[in-house]
């Protein structure tokens, strides 16, 4: 009986009643269409910026290819031509045994000492923490260097090396970051991104010396 009381009730109540009904309905059909919508363009977005990122590593690594057929010499050079574009000044390349990892030496736009370490390794490699530890304890020591720049062709740096770029400053640019370096990012805004990279204050260091390529 009661069932059949609010069912009466409300057919009696339904032409006052059916306005907010529909309105209730409409409202949530529309905002489940809202979401709906919403996940969709998200999907697409995420979609399409993988698209991007995907398409940007392809160009990086098509400019690459052509860094990779390079001999390590030339690897110096080219690093060295890549800062001078950038508006760095007297880079000089070693090219010598025993420089100490100052491979390129030269100076940022706004004076500071640049002291840059290559090593043309295959992709696939990582750089090992020895050749960091190198580079680390002649960097600032014995060149002065206000940036320090470890640029290589391979993909990685292991974990123990990174963090000593991370501890002691030094920029350590990987294939991704060099490749935006060759596709035409400038040198200033790649210096943050691995490794703090910014280096001492301009001028404190003035002294220019000659380097040679370690052996």
């Amino acid at each position: 009986m009661l069932a059949l009381a609010i069912v009466v009730l409300l057919a009696w109540a339904w032409s006052t009643l059916w306005p907010y009904v529909v309105c209730v309905l409409g409202t949530g059909a529309l905002g489940a269409a809202g979401w709906w919508l919403g996940r969709v363009h998200k999907a697409a977005r995420d979609g399409d910026r993988r698209w991007r990122a995907e398409e940007e590593r392809k160009a990086r690594e098509m400019s690459m290819a052509a860094v990779d057929a390079l001999p390590w010499e030339e690897f110096e050079v080219y690093v060295a031509e890549l800062c001078r574009r950038d508006g760095c000044t007297d880079v000089v390349v070693s090219g010598r045994k025993g420089d100490l990892g100052a491979d390129v030496v030269g100076r940022m736009s706004d004076g500071r000492r640049l002291v840059v370490q290559c090593k043309h390794y295959a992709p696939h490699r990582s750089v090992p923490s020895e050749d960091m530890q190198k580079f680390v304890g002649t960097a600032r020591l014995e060149h002065k260097a206000e940036v320090a720049l470890f640029v290589t062709t391979c993909r990685t740096f292991t974990k123990d090396a990174m963090g000593l770029a991370l501890r002691h400053d030094i920029v350590a640019l990987h294939r991704d970051l060099l490749g935006a370096w060759v596709k035409g990012a400038r040198l200033e805004s790649l210096l943050p991104l691995n490794g703090a990279g910014l280096g001492n204050r301009p001028g404190r260091y003035r002294g220019a010396r000659k380097t040679k390529r370690d052996a």
